[in-house]
């Protein structure tokens, strides 16, 4: 990562600024639950609370992702960081739980604010065969702030509250705004095309021949993503597994994603995106088709290990060959295009194998999104013409 953004310093600050507002939503995930759960929350109710972070994101990111081609990323960004700060004071203000729930939808809409025009800049930060290591490097840094945001908000709970952690919070993302505001880093300015091309709307980018199987593979690894960290804890507590190990073993799942984000120049220069993208759907497939017989917290590290290697390879593969396959001047609504379709399976795949899992068992389940990966990375075949 170090050598890859030296090169590169509007990268690197994309990266680092990327890692603030990311540390912010991944932290205040955990803060709003456990703040809902000490105010009384049921379960259920909490379910619905982390689906707002997603539900406004899916509906807005392919306008976000128009808008950044229109006017550029700059000017988004900052709106979006101020959202985030805003999203994080709420609860300073209203401690309860309806402030909870209006915290959540507005800090799903500031990050989405975010994240989609700095995707859309990243393939613009240099030449078209540095999309990959770009992407790679951008992914890598949100795998250290997935892992920073709840260890930071975990001890700032325990050791200073509710508010002031919510307080630490509301004050991060102020600093890509102010950096953003001052005109750093130096970013490209939107293509001319941008402001000239026809929209034909998301529906005809969901129809075009080659986005459209990366579209699909997205959502099938979407799944598997947001599968792991709901049905995981429900099956380690259903074989009496503790919560401390249960966290170890999510852990792992995080710990594997940072691990092969490292590697990703290597596998970038042995592997075709295509081939990265069919061997995580076969290797997520393979976990889900043995996790019904793993009885013990250490297969199931090792098996979330697994899925992680697996999964973490996708997202800098997708966004590359969205990249290269979008219309011109219509990548920044490609992205939230994708985005869309990944906060679509943050909603309901909660609510879909929650219930499945409830009336026909784990087992069943896991087998039938083992076989839905596998097969789909058994069949796979990159897009001609």
């Amino acid at each position: 990562m170090r050598r890859l953004t030296a090169r590169n310093p509007a990268l690197a600050a994309i990266v680092v600024l990327g890692i603030v507002n990311h540390v912010v939503l991944a932290g205040t995930r955990v803060t709003v639950t456990l703040d809902a759960l000490r105010q009384g929350a049921s379960t259920a109710l909490v379910g619905m609370l982390l689906a707002l972070f997603a539900l406004l994101p899916a509906l807005f990111a392919v306008a976000a992702g128009r808008l950044s081609d229109r006017i550029g990323v700059r000017q988004p960004m900052i709106v979006g960081s101020i959202v985030l700060a805003v999203g994080a004071t709420l609860p300073l203000v209203f401690r309860d739980l309806p402030g909870l729930f209006v915290s959540a939808a507005i800090m799903g809409v500031g990050f989405m604010l975010f994240q989609v025009p700095a995707q859309n800049i990243t393939g613009e930060l240099g030449p078209p065969a540095a999309r990959a290591h770009n992407f790679s490097t951008l992914a890598l840094g949100y795998a250290i702030s997935g892992l920073l945001g709840p260890l930071v908000a975990g001890f700032a709970i325990d050791h200073a509250g509710f508010v002031a952690t919510f307080a630490l919070f509301a004050l991060l993302p102020l600093l890509p705004a102010v950096v953003l505001a001052r005109g750093r880093p130096r970013l490209p300015a939107p293509r001319p095309v941008a402001r000239e091309v026809r929209s034909g709307g998301a529906i005809e980018l969901l129809t075009h021949k080659k986005l459209r199987r990366v579209f699909l593979v997205n959502v099938l690894l979407a799944m598997a993503w947001d599968l792991n960290t709901i049905v995981v804890p429900v099956y380690g507590d259903s074989i009496g597994l503790s919560a401390s190990e249960i966290g170890v073993i999510l852990a792992c799942f995080g710990a594997a994603t940072f691990v092969v984000r490292l590697g990703m120049p290597w596998i970038i220069r042995r592997m075709s995106e295509h081939q990265v993208l069919t061997a995580a759907l076969l290797v997520s497939g393979s976990v889900y088709l043995l996790f019904p017989f793993s009885h013990s917290s250490a297969t199931l590290m090792a098996l979330c290990f697994c899925l992680g290697l697996g999964l973490g390879t996708s997202q800098p593969m997708v966004m590359s060959l969205l990249h290269t396959h979008a219309p011109p001047g219509r990548m920044g609504e490609a992205a939230g295009v994708r985005m869309s379709l990944v906060q679509t399976m943050a909603v309901g795949v909660p609510l879909t194998f929650g219930t499945l899992g409830a009336t026909v068992g784990l087992a069943p389940v896991f087998w039938s999104v083992g076989l839905l990966l596998a097969g789909s990375g058994i069949f796979s075949k990159p897009p001609r013409g």
